[in-house]
């Protein structure tokens, strides 16, 4: 699992907007590192598009703390699911997150697996997801990570990262 102190891994992640109108060709693709380094940045997972716990309180707790963050500044926040950009999207839109927070597509959940922060919920219908977790990351070195325990939301709330910056 990834700890205070390392590095992001280097893997390719996907992105997808449409909401300008246009006709857009396929997700784009981006470095994870790329997309990083020289900012800060707080990047948060969780298991799945349009679950519960994270449409009702995870993803709108960000939206709401975005501007405090952006304030102690966080260039970016990155909300990251193992499912694909066109499903982030349009969650994304549904929850109307605006410019506040980008979300990622974690497809094959090749982030997800480098970080060590994978679980398999295959029993209940899932396959394999994301942890719930948050972290703060400066120029590619994690510098915060909080990972929930099985079914709880305690520690990687937006408040939570926003008390870690201070």
């Amino acid at each position: 699992m990834i700890k205070t102190g390392e590095q992001l891994p280097d893997v390719t992640l996907h992105a997808y907007n449409n909401d300008a109108g246009t006709c857009a060709i396929g997700p784009h693709a981006f470095s994870v590192h790329e997309r990083c380094k020289h900012k800060k940045v707080v990047i948060f997972g969780l298991p799945g598009a349009f679950t519960p716990t994270c449409s009702e309180r995870h993803v709108p707790g960000y939206v709401a703390t975005a501007p405090a963050l952006f304030a102690a500044g966080i260039d970016e926040i990155l909300c990251v699911s193992v499912n694909d950009a066109f499903v982030m999207n349009a969650w994304g839109s549904s929850l109307q997150v605006g410019e506040a927070v980008k979300m990622i597509g974690d497809g094959n959940g090749e982030f997800s697996d480098a970080l060590g922060l994978i679980q398999d919920l295959s029993a209940r219908g899932m396959g394999r997801r994301s942890l719930r977790y948050a972290m703060v990351v400066d120029n590619l070195v994690v510098t915060h990570v909080a990972v929930e325990a099985p079914g709880k939301f305690e520690v990687s709330d937006a408040a939570s990262m926003l008390a870690a910056l201070r």
